[in-house]
């Protein structure tokens, strides 16, 4: 049975006798304030955080640590102040059993904005002090060694919430050994039959495997032995829920996964790594395309090895890693490897786990910036914690990580938020490559960025990372907050005119009481919510002048461009630029813009819908899309023919769709961008000199 007296004796091993001193006072301080409270089991509580400090003794966590896993739920279960705890045991342990408190209550089934709210708190605090989610995975930890005694609905919910979140976390830092026991637990407490159908499946296979396991073990040897390689040659056992995990998602069955044999090597050094190599592939055969050097290129996470993939006797695959102790223990113990050395003596240089683990924490800080609603926040993390990586190439030869199928624009906001923001194009291995093509590893990526470019919105179709994610959307969210604001302006500027009220004349008390009596806390929020459509600009001019009509305020709005966020074109009418145009202001939307003969309107003028008159600038820009019917005599060739003509004016066929009225004729409408009516007429004029057009007109709805 573990005691603080046994904790202490496995202590001595590494920690100051200060230091342990400290651990048993917070040990006897948190058995105090939990006296009377006990586990479901029936031990007393005190065995949890006992237990939890033990986990952590095992990885060598440092003293503050320790003392935290002994006092993370006084706070939340006794009452006792943060404040109280700093006073006896320092600021630093103070700071971080708040930290763990603020984590106790994430739960996945709760309602979706407190789990991302509490998820977000723990990227904060991970940001302040990476030691504090150390301490909650160990807490976790032995919450899941313990799951036992809960009724099956909350095992199920822990377990759930163990494989989503806390599993992928532990990947995330590199802590193998850890996300190993979370997945496998996780997965016993969740689908308990398919667990142990799995179990005795392996149980039934593992007696025939040890035979040719030692067999292969035995060559290995026998073949570094004769290179002059020292070397531990380890057969490594696959874990239950990796097996189920291959099953489902790549849809192979139990024998085909297990008819793979895997092996880890552990050497001296890293030059032996690379002959042992050697060894291994003059030994068998390599497969192409299955070596991967991790050594020279980390994972995310800091995991160092070699990986390659052999077929040996009768054509059996094998598996082999290829490591350093110190990669090894990196890859089991991952960012708590840091204190394992550093508490060692054995270097005062952080490893590369803890090294990307901060990085990786400074990027979720990055993400939380730019977004603001935190169920976004959580799930653009839970992008980020389930990739695997792909490993591409800067122009200068720099190495950026990337998760599996991103892009040249996940790229570009890799290297910086301003590079992804003015990314027009981009060229991969020199050539010419669409910005939504997927990258493989090794590639060679450059961007490049115009000044005047800013991100489209459509690149949220494809772009896979968070931070690409996050900042594309915080982009928009800026540039919609302007236009808008520009928008409303404009808007209020003509409806005060048409009262022969110059907007720049306004007072202050006259600016106070328009937000006062719209309810907005400044002239920007109010111009806002008039570009958007929340409230009508000829109302907010009738504050300053009650008697104002309805009609007297109906001040136009000029359309200047065709690609603003707030004011968009209607498709059932599509106008163009030269058609008599009404402008329909739609609640949180801005501005729809309809031509004045649509057959729309009279609805939404019988609906009482907000209608402005609209009109075209002079130098209006960007091309509008709008309909053009053909009727033609079927035949073959003809839609080619028809697409070449279109194009040989200069104008782009965004969409195409046929109607065989007989078998004889038949109707093409065609979505086209043009910038006029002046153009259209001369794509019209083009298209009716074709011998098999019947007839060639604008789309109904106009």
């Amino acid at each position: 049975m573990l005691t603080i007296d046994s904790l202490s004796h496995r202590l001595s091993s590494y920690l100051e006798p200060t230091h342990i001193n400290g651990v048993k006072r917070a040990y006897y301080y948190a058995e105090q304030a939990h006296t009377g409270q006990f586990r479901r089991s029936g031990e007393a509580y005190i065995t949890h955080p006992l237990a939890v400090a033990n986990i952590l003794a095992s990885v060598n966590m440092d003293h503050q640590s320790l003392m935290a896993a002994m006092l993370h739920d006084v706070i939340e279960d006794t009452g006792i102040s943060k404040k109280a705890i700093a006073e006896q045991f320092g600021e630093p342990v103070a700071d971080l059993v708040d930290g763990v408190s603020k984590l106790a209550k994430i739960e996945y089934e709760s309602q979706a904005e407190k789990q991302a709210l509490n998820f977000q708190k723990m990227a904060m605090a991970m940001a302040k002090d990476l030691r504090v989610i150390i301490v909650k995975l160990s807490d976790r930890l032995h919450n899941m060694r313990t799951l036992g005694a809960m009724p099956p609905d909350k095992k199920r919910r822990i377990a759930k919430e163990t494989l989503e979140i806390y599993a992928p976390i532990a990947h995330r830092l590199g802590m193998n050994d850890w996300r190993i026991e979370f997945e496998d637990r996780g997965f016993a407490a969740m689908y308990p039959l398919r667990a142990q159908r799995l179990q005795a499946s392996l149980q039934n296979v593992r007696g025939n495997r040890l035979t040719l396991v030692e067999k292969i073990q035995s060559a290995i040897d026998k073949r570094l032995r004769r290179d002059g390689i020292d070397g531990l040659v380890i057969g490594r056992e696959k874990h239950l829920f990796s097996i189920y995990s291959k099953m489902r998602s790549k849809h192979r069955s139990f024998d085909e996964i297990m008819d793979v044999y895997a092996f880890r090597i552990i050497v001296e050094d890293i030059p032996t790594c690379y002959k042992t190599l050697g060894a291994i592939h003059n030994l068998y055969k390599p497969k192409p395309g299955e070596f991967k050097d991790y050594i020279a290129i980390p994972k995310e996470n800091g995991y160092q090895s070699l990986h390659t993939l052999v077929i040996g006797t009768k054509g059996v695959p094998i598996e082999v890693q290829i490591r350093t102790k110190e990669m090894d223990e990196l890859a089991n113990f991952g960012v708590a490897a840091h204190w394992l050395y550093k508490s060692g003596n054995e270097s005062d240089n952080s490893p590369a786990s803890f090294t990307r683990a901060n990085r990786w924490v400074k990027r979720l800080m990055e993400i939380e910036k730019h977004t603001h609603d935190s169920v976004d926040f959580i799930e653009n993390v839970k992008i980020d914690l389930f990739r695997d990586e792909v490993y591409v190439f800067t122009p200068l030869g720099e190495i950026i990580e990337l998760p599996a199928g991103s892009t040249p624009v996940d790229f570009a906001y890799a290297v910086h938020t301003q590079v992804g923001n003015s990314c027009v194009a981009c060229r991969i291995n020199d050539r010419p490559a669409p910005l939504s093509q997927t990258l493989e590893s090794g590639q060679k990526v450059k961007v490049i960025t115009s000044e005047r470019s800013q991100p489209n919105p459509n690149w949220l179709n494809f772009v896979v990372t968070a931070k690409a994610r996050s900042a594309i959307r915080h982009y928009l969210k800026t540039q919609r907050h302007m236009e808008s604001v520009d928008l409303g302006k404009r808007m209020l500027m003509r409806a005060l005119a048409n009262i022969d009220i110059e907007m720049d004349n306004l007072s202050d008390e006259q600016i106070l009481s328009l937000c006062d009596q719209t309810s907005t806390e400044s002239i920007d929020e109010l111009y806002e919510n008039i570009g958007l459509g929340k409230q009508a600009a000829f109302a907010v001019a009738k504050i300053l002048q009650p008697d104002l009509e309805l009609k007297d305020a109906q001040a136009p709005i000029t359309i200047e461009a065709a690609d603003s966020l707030l004011i968009s074109f209607a498709r059932c009418c599509r106008p163009i630029p030269g058609d008599p145009i009404v402008g329909h202001v739609s609640s949180g939307k801005g501005v729809v813009v309809h031509s004045e003969s649509c057959k729309n309107l009279q609805g939404l003028r019988s609906k009482g819908e907000q209608l402005t008159p609209s009109n075209w600038s002079a130098n209006v820009k960007g091309e509008f899309l709008t309909e053009v019917q053909v009727e033609v005599k079927t035949e073959r060739g003809i839609i080619a023919s028809l697409a070449t003509r279109i194009a040989q004016t200069g104008t782009s066929i965004e969409g195409i769709q046929v109607n065989e009225r007989d078998a004889e004729n038949s109707i093409i409408t065609l979505t086209v961008g043009v910038t006029s009516r002046i153009h259209l007429a001369n794509v019209m004029r083009s298209v009716r000199t074709m011998r098999s057009v019947q007839k060639v007109s604008r789309g109904k709805n106009n």
